[in-house]
C-alpha cells in the first residue's frame, strides 16, 4: 500500500507541477512587424492536424500513449487515469502546448488522437473504461 500511495503522490504533485508552471508560462505577444520583410512562404510551417498540434507533436502524443497501454490494461482504471492526466500533462509540456488553452478544450486530446492514431485511442478508451479521453482529464 505504500507504493500505491507514493505512486499517487508523486502523479498529483506532478500534475499540481505542470500545472503551475502553465499558469506561469509567459504570455505570447505578437512579433513586431517589419514593413521590410518578405511575408514568410506557406511551407515553412508545419501542418496542423484537427486539435492545432503538428504531426510530429500528435505522432509523441501516440507513441507515449502507446506506450502505457499494457499498464493500463493490468491495473485498473481508478489506478490508471492518473497516468493519463500525467502523461497529457507531460506531453503538453515537451510539445509546447499552451495547458491553460488545453484546460478550456479537453476535447482536443480526442481531437489529436482520433486523427493519428484512432487505434491506439480506441484501446487506450477500452484500457481506461471511457466514453472520451476528455472525460478522464482532471486540471486540464
Amino acid at each position: 500500500m505504500t507504493g500505491l500511495r507514493r505512486t499517487l503522490t508523486a502523479t498529483v504533485v506532478a500534475a499540481a507541477t505542470i500545472t503551475v508552471l502553465g499558469a506561469c508560462a509567459p504570455g505570447s505577444e505578437p512579433a513586431p512587424s517589419s514593413s521590410n520583410s518578405p511575408a514568410p512562404a506557406e511551407t515553412t510551417a508545419p501542418a496542423a492536424l484537427p486539435g492545432g498540434v503538428t504531426e510530429a507533436q500528435a505522432a509523441d502524443l501516440c507513441t507515449r500513449m502507446e506506450g502505457q497501454l499494457q499498464s493500463w490494461r493490468t491495473y485498473t482504471p481508478s489506478m490508471s487515469k492518473p497516468g493519463l492526466n500525467l502523461l497529457v500533462g507531460e506531453w503538453a509540456a515537451a510539445s509546447g502546448v499552451d495547458l491553460i488553452a488545453l484546460a478550456g478544450d479537453r476535447g482536443r486530446i480526442d481531437e489529436i488522437t482520433a486523427a493519428q492514431c484512432p487505434d491506439i485511442r480506441d484501446q487506450a478508451l477500452e484500457a481506461l473504461q471511457i466514453p472520451n479521453i476528455a472525460s478522464a482529464l482532471v486540471g486540464y
